[in-house]
């Protein structure tokens, strides 16, 4: 991951190069270890760098040999070196994963991000046609903005985050996932068409077991192409632990092949002891990490200390105290650039984590996030009326990640330069999920959420198999984050936010609100920290999406997975 920023058809661009730098510099946490810019007629491309892979030589903008094309990336290409080998003729100047992308729109113009697999956003100039064209990943894992401004009409800016068009634009929209946008026609597009798109047509195949085990697999060995540490991200509820379990399983086939390799190649030199040992300083062996936060005692803790175990990861238990998350807020916030209350939840322990696991050398982690919205694992699902109004918010959540959890995920993380892979969100993962009968979703019958995801790695039935992970956190219930923390830290910024706003300053609404009017003291208490630090701009804030469940399925008010009826704590047996 990293950052860009870049302004298109700037009229004064040499003046205007010392703001583009001081704006590109307000993401600098996003990349930094490197920055680059490249000005080419009157557009600025700007780079913030955080270094994945290409290490040496992948430093942005990139510019092709001709140079025609300039190249600004935030992402990760999982299938650049296919891409590599599809353009083998075209003169390469990095080992980036990214730079691929520049063939690739030679030959396939606005039709290039079709053929990406990755999570990914990216502006690309066509100086000799004086043309911008960008891209946000088919989920939305990565974040990107589009802004206009009334006072140069025909200028298009660009951004990783708002906080860098706060300024400068009087319109702003959050670029839409699975989008392309052509400065020739002014237009966005979407080119990701997946066979789900369409919620009305309701998958009938039912589940196969073995294809979702395989294609989660697959989905989680992508994701590890890295050339530094990394980890994963490990809260004890099903979703982080199977996809721990999977990145652990990897590792360890990873570093037995490497191992097999040298054995192969040369003994003497790979450092073969007389007893056929292998020294340590061979050097290409990765231990993996795996990294939990929460109050003390939280539920979350003791469930991932037990999958650590299991599993095998150098497990590494942070705890944070009600304080220092309250201190965090106005930082989480900026950063997060949302006033949803879901979200600002839930990114707060994730942030302070973030910070932890940076420090400690790691800069990429795997996560979670993803499968409820795939596989209908909110509790509230269980009182959807039929599969098809089942399915149908499953799409309708599965399109609005990047409002939420992907953004959460994205910007808790990369606060700290550290990038965050989201599995569950593969397009061929998503292409084989989506499209199960979701007959076999339902919470019925005595089933709890997401069982076919937990019987897909139930091992239970196969002989010789080792489980992936203890039958009690692979048949757990679902703690949502922000509960499964603590449940002292929803109480602790309701209890706050009370004395904080009053009631009549609930019950009189800021005019510039509109119809987004707070219904909570806690969501008052955020939309104003919020304006604060946004200058109380309208562009800024239709950017914002509240997550709230579905209340005409009898949800409570408060988002929190523990006020759903169906919710059954279970503490005390994962502590046991």
């Amino acid at each position: 991951m990293c950052g860009i920023y870049a302004a298109f058809r700037q009229p004064k661009i040499d003046e205007f190069k010392s703001k583009a730098l001081q704006y590109s510099k307000l993401i600098r946490h996003r990349g930094p270890d490197w920055s680059g810019n490249v000005i080419q007629n009157s557009t600025i491309l700007c780079h913030e760098r955080l270094a994945i892979v290409g290490l040496d030589s992948g430093a942005q903008p990139i510019t092709s040999p001709d140079g025609n094309f300039t190249l600004a990336v935030n992402g990760e290409i999982y299938n650049h070196i296919q891409l590599r080998e599809q353009f083998s003729n075209y003169k390469y100047k990095s080992l980036s994963d990214c730079e691929p992308i520049i063939p690739l729109f030679e030959k396939y113009d606005i039709d290039a991000p079709k053929y990406l697999d990755g999570m990914f956003a990216w502006v690309l100039y066509d100086k000799k046609n004086d043309r911008i064209v960008a891209a946000r990943d088919p989920i939305g894992i990565t974040t990107l903005y589009l802004g206009k401004s009334s006072k140069s009409p025909e200028t298009r800016y660009f951004s990783s985050e708002l906080k860098c068009l706060i300024d400068e634009c009087d319109q702003i929209e959050a670029f839409p996932p699975g989008h392309v946008y052509d400065s020739k026609t002014d237009q966005i597009t979407r080119y990701f068409e997946p066979s789900w798109w369409d919620a009305s047509r309701v998958p009938e195949k039912h589940v196969d077991y073995k294809k979702v085990r395989e294609s989660l697999e697959l989905a989680v060995r992508k994701r590890l192409m890295a050339e530094v540490p990394y980890g994963v991200l490990l809260s004890g509820g099903l979703d982080s632990s199977l996809i721990a379990s999977i990145a652990a399983r990897e590792t360890r086939k990873a570093n037995e092949a490497a191992y097999n390799h040298v054995l192969d190649a040369n003994k003497e030199l790979s450092g073969i002891d007389e007893k056929g040992s292998l020294h340590a300083t061979a050097g290409f062996s990765q231990q993996l990490h795996s990294f939990a936060i929460g109050l003390p005692n939280a539920p979350d803790l003791l469930a991932a200390e037990k999958v650590a175990h299991f599993i095998g990861t150098i497990h590494h238990s942070h705890t944070f105290t009600l304080e220092e998350g309250l201190d965090a807020l106005d930082d989480v916030i900026y950063h997060l650039e949302t006033y949803d209350v879901t979200t600002i939840r839930a990114s707060t322990p994730m942030y302070l984590l973030s910070r932890k696991i940076k420090a400690q050398g790691v800069k990429m982690v795997l996560s979670g996030e993803g499968s409820d919205e795939v596989f209908g694992g909110y509790l509230y699902f269980a009182n959807a009326p039929t599969a098809k109004e089942f399915h149908e918010e499953c799409v309708k959540r599965v399109k609005n990640l990047h409002y939420a959890d992907c953004l959460r995920a994205n910007k808790s993380t990369m606060a700290w330069g550290l990038e965050a892979r989201v599995p569950f969100l593969d397009k061929q993962f998503l292409e084989t999920c989506m499209n199960i009968n979701p007959e076999d979703k339902l919470i019925k019958d005595g089933r709890i959420e997401k069982y076919i995801l937990r019987k897909a790695f139930d091992t239970s039935d196969e002989p010789d198999a080792k489980p992936y992970l203890p039958e009690e956190i692979l048949w757990r219930q679902k703690e949502q984050f922000s509960d499964g923390v603590g449940y002292s830290w929803i109480d602790g910024l309701k209890d706050t936010a009370e004395k904080m706003v009053t009631d009549e300053e609930l019950a009189n609404p800021k005019p510039e609100w509109g119809d987004d009017v707070p219904t909570t003291k806690e969501a008052y208490w955020y939309r104003c920290k919020f304006d604060k630090m946004f200058n109380k701009s309208k562009a800024a804030a239709s950017t914002v999406m509240r997550w709230v469940p579905k209340a005409e399925w009898g949800c409570h008010a408060d988002p929190s997975g523990r006020y759903a009826a169906t919710h059954d704590h279970k503490v005390d047996e994962i502590s046991k």
